[in-house]
């Protein structure tokens, strides 16, 4: 579940020092993960580097049950991204 915000709304709070960041392919997208546990904390996307995109599975005080999901096609995704996204 993604959270696509402007790089001045993103705050981490603690845990920087258990980071690592990966770059796959292009190296545009930076995906940043817990050296511990190994879950996808947040990333720079690729459709969007001016963003940063945050796993709300990673957010206290978000009652996930309450999040309506809008679908992305990921297997198509140059196509879907220039369609209508919902963080554009």
């Amino acid at each position: 579940m993604h959270l696509i915000v402007a790089p001045e709304q993103f705050e981490l709070l603690s845990g920087a020092d258990a980071l690592t960041t990966y770059r796959f392919n292009t190296g545009t997208a930076r995906h940043t993960f817990c050296t511990t546990c190994g879950i996808h904390a947040f990333y720079v996307p690729r459709s969007d580097p001016d963003k940063i995109d945050v796993n709300v599975r990673c957010l206290d005080g978000v009652d996930l049950a309450a999040i309506k999901p809008h679908a992305f096609d990921g297997q198509n995704w140059e196509h879907a991204v220039a369609g209508r996204v919902p963080w554009k």
